[in-house]
């Protein structure tokens, strides 16, 4: 069995195209696996094969390259439409990542009168691979697509609702075009065969057979993408692309080169949690033996069924695919060897998550069902961390943005039964002081045996911003013993845990610089807490401000966007630092800026509204900033009323 992957944005027609492709030679055996994957399996002509469609969106990138992964062949559905190539952008930068061969599929071509070579020249501007046209476009008097040329065979079909397409003469007015077309492609063909650039430079018709060859190996190669075109609804174009898929993409021994990884016996391709149920994990068998009981990435494999959850032949023909039930050691993102799981490349898992939210049950009763259930969840979905917030000790999920929280939800209340409620990340701000105090406290505490007794005098003053807290001690002649000053310092760092706005403290030095003891009642105790209540009394007369974090902010956008970022960022109290040219994505920018930590959340819905949800961030801690006015009112206000 040969498997590839469908990927492409939403509305591109990739379920249609799947779902034509498996019935072009009989009925194909469908499933849906998780809310992200749908797998096909089919025969055509005798073969098997299974084809992987991902749901469209950005928030489903990581399915996407997990499945990419498991796959020796990726297919790039697309719109005929030149401003939508954009839109193809992220899964263009997935595939080119992934080193898997591409087939781009230009669908609907029904519906549009867009001229192919525009629609391929716009998806180029996000490809580093050469993308070359495969067919012309045979066209009615009212410019509507009717049929395609092959331009390597140079035969020419007329596409029939619900037939086979019927071969024709080339049309008269498409000579011109076709000759054109084909030169280019025989162009770009000859970069990979040294024969066939003799034959063009000395103006001799090449053997159509010897262009297949070189076209078949560059596609195994991955050293160039094929464009073909159709419309999967109508069942047009799918025959000429499912032979490309057959001539041209490689059997899965090309996987664990790709991938880096020695005698794979099997790759995760997705994995499912549901109530009753358990986990099952989709896998690819690689190797063998792949079998009920055998000893898999260091644990036993659990029972086998087919997608349809029929069981299935063991061991596990290489290359079939297979469900595995009770298997919690297999995950998606894994290949796996006899003896041990290897994690998968980065790309695999898509975009970082970065969007930050704290989840809680809302019956308490809930609070150890919630953390396993979103630990299981975390393990099947790329897209999602699972953290946990080291001030509250709340758990925090990092997805992909709020669309991927509400479907969380909705996921842990179906399957889990479980309600929770969700709130941003509250203990992001810091304040410190803006003036020198100093202060003096004596604790004396009387009790039935010994007391306790500890005076001592301290200087507070403000540090530079990330100097973060010191402590110094100028004690003359032993009016605190040496042996009570750490215990001085540890009461002075524990009132920097919240000071009187109700915040961890920053920035502040604390000098100790007189006091008095007493040999019976004095204590490290006495001390700590003379030194604690002290720093605190001081905290509250020296000024204190609310500091907000500032995050610097790597926004990866498509270089047609970058210029409408400029005044996103200033509409959200940012500083533009600059952008450059992405290193290694073509057609792809780096858009750097410093914004408040608090902005991410209207960063996310105002990105996704610029780009089209084509754009993302990466962002991490920068320096911390002062708060004025209303907004630092509106937030004492509300820690006031989290601490009530």
């Amino acid at each position: 069995m040969r498997c590839f992957t469908i990927l492409g944005p939403s509305q591109s027609g990739k379920s249609t195209l799947l779902k034509a492709l498996g019935e072009l030679d009989g009925q194909p055996v469908t499933a849906a696996f998780a809310d992200a994957l749908t797998v096909s399996q089919f025969t055509y002509l005798g073969e098997p094969w299974a084809g992987f469609d991902i749901a469209g969106g950005p928030d489903y990138l990581g399915h996407a390259g997990e499945a990419l992964a498991a796959s020796d062949a990726a297919i790039l559905c697309v719109a005929p439409d030149p401003e939508a190539a954009v839109l193809a952008a992220p899964y263009l930068r997935l595939i080119e990542q992934s080193d898997v061969p591409c087939f781009v599929f230009i669908n609907k071509m029904d519906q549009d009168e867009a001229r192919i070579r525009d629609i391929v020249g716009a998806l180029q501007a996000y490809a580093a691979h050469h993308i070359v046209l495969r067919q012309a476009p045979i066209r009615d008097a009212a410019g509507h697509v009717v049929g395609a040329v092959d331009l390597i065979s140079e035969r020419a079909f007329q596409y029939q609702e619900g037939q086979p397409s019927k071969l024709i003469e080339i049309p008269d007015d498409l000579h011109d075009r076709e000759q054109e077309a084909r030169a280019e492609l025989l162009e770009h063909l000859a970069d990979f065969d040294d024969h066939l650039m003799e034959q063009l430079i000395e103006d001799r018709e090449p053997p159509t057979g010897e262009i297949y060859k070189t076209l078949a190996e560059a596609h195994r190669d991955n050293r160039i993408i094929a464009a073909y075109l159709g419309a999967a609804g109508h069942g047009n174009g799918l025959v000429r692309l499912m032979k490309a898929l057959r001539h041209e993409a490689p059997d899965m021994a090309a996987i664990g080169p790709r991938l880096g990884i020695k005698a794979p016996l099997a790759i995760g391709v997705a994995s499912d949690t549901r109530k009753h149920v358990g986990k099952s994990t989709l896998i690819r068998a690689l190797g063998g033996p792949v079998q009920h009981g055998s000893p898999l990435g260091g644990d036993n494999l659990g029972s086998l069924s087919g997608i349809d959850g029929k069981p299935v032949p063991e061991p596990l023909d290489p290359g079939t695919l297979a469900v595995a039930v009770k298997s919690d050691h297999l995950d998606p993102g894994y290949a796996y060897t006899a003896q041990q799981a290897e994690e998968l490349p980065r790309w695999t898992r898509g975009r970082p998550p970065a969007y930050a939210r704290v989840l809680m049950p809302a019956n308490e009763r809930d609070d150890a069902r919630l953390s396993a259930a979103l630990g299981r969840l975390a393990g099947s979905d790329p897209g999602m961390e699972l953290a946990q917030d080291s001030e509250t000790g709340h758990l925090v999920l990092h997805l992909q943005g709020p669309i991927h929280l509400r479907r969380t939800l909705a996921k842990l209340a179906e399957d889990f039964g479980i309600e929770a409620v969700e709130h941003p990340v509250s203990g992001i701000y810091r304040e410190t002081i803006t003036k020198t105090v100093e202060t003096h406290y004596r604790h004396r505490k009387q009790t039935g045996g010994a007391g306790q007794f500890a005076d001592v005098h301290l200087t507070i003053r403000p540090q530079g911003r990330g100097a973060g807290f010191a402590f110094a001690e100028t004690i003359k002649g032993g009016t605190v013993p040496k042996n009570y000053i750490p215990a001085v310092e540890a009461g002075a760092r524990e009132a920097m845990d919240q000071g009187p706005l109700g915040f961890p403290v920053v920035d502040v030095a604390v000098t100790l610089t007189d006091g008095k003891y007493h040999a019976v009642d004095s204590s490290d105790h006495a001390f700590r807490t003379a030194a604690k209540a002290g720093v605190r009394e001081a905290l509250a007369e020296a000024g204190p401000v609310l500091l907000q974090p500032i995050e610097r902010v790597d926004i990866h956008v498509p270089s047609i966007h970058s210029g409408s970022l400029v005044a996103l960022a200033g509409s959200l109290k940012g500083q533009v630092l600059g952008f450059e040219a992405h290193g290694d994505a073509r057609g792809w920018d780096v858009f750097q800026a410093l914004i408040p930590a608090a902005a991410k959340d209207e960063l996310f819905q105002a990105l996704g509204g610029l780009t089209h949800g084509t754009a993302w961030f990466e962002s991490r801690f920068d320096h911390y900033e002062e708060l004025h006015g209303r907004d630092a009112e509106r937030v004492r206000e509300a820690r006031a009323a989290e601490l009530a």
